[in-house]
């Protein structure tokens, strides 16, 4: 008897325990879900830990317990959105596909990300200033760094070729990073400069998708 009562105390202690959890888990997605709309439209600096709690559902108590600051948060957020991102470039880098397709959906695929997460050039660039090592660690770990080896060789095999002009492999691939990423980073300059709401931001950079492979491609191709 002392045997089966034991055992249905232990029985219900671990299904007490499986519901905190589940409990738990359900507020720490409410949470990063309700940061990642919050940072998306406030910003880091216009964020508050209060507009995160209201928008979660949650009291701002229960944010702290998860989440002692909203840097930390914000570093949860778009660490896990570059860990996603950058393999993703590698992997088009390291494909087999042609050189002019490869700019395509380079372009496409940055400017895809960056729309979805503007805040991201910003993250990346603040983590890179303070310790571009740690930061590259975290998002490719020990062993599996950036490959862009495989897209600069094939530059220089299409010069070879006769397909494209004589350039720098190198300066094609800053010139293709740069033109797609630069925007984002000067949003509010040009925004603000040039007097365009955030809607016709939007369409200027799905229009750019077509207008930076082109651009570039006409400017190597013979």
């Amino acid at each position: 008897m002392l045997r089966e009562i034991d055992f249905l105390d232990l029985l219900t202690i671990w299904l007490n325990c499986m519901v905190k959890d589940k409990k738990n888990q359900g507020a720490g997605e409410k949470i990063l879900s309700a940061a990642r709309k919050i940072f998306t439209t406030k910003g880091m600096a216009g964020a508050r830990m209060q507009d995160i709690a209201n928008e979660a559902g949650i009291n701002k108590a229960l944010l702290h317990y998860y989440y002692r600051d909203k840097e930390k948060l914000f570093e949860t957020i778009f660490l896990e959105e570059a860990q996603k991102f950058f393999p993703k470039i590698n992997a088009i880098f390291q494909s087999d596909d042609p050189l002019f397709l490869k700019i395509e959906k380079f372009v496409d695929e940055y400017i895809d990300e960056m729309l979805e997460n503007p805040y991201l050039p910003w993250f990346v660039i603040n983590e890179l200033n303070r310790d571009p090592d740690q930061f590259m660690y975290k998002i490719w770990g020990e062993h599996n760094l950036p490959k862009p080896g495989k897209f600069l060789d094939q530059i220089e095999k299409e010069i070879k070729n006769g397909t494209i002009k004589r350039i720098n492999p190198v300066h094609l691939l800053m010139n293709l990073l740069s033109m797609t990423i630069f925007p984002f980073i000067a949003r509010p300059m040009i925004t603000r400069n040039l007097h365009m709401t955030d809607s016709r931001f939007e369409e200027a950079m799905e229009e750019r998708k077509r207008e930076i492979p082109k651009f570039i491609i006409d400017s190597i191709r013979k």
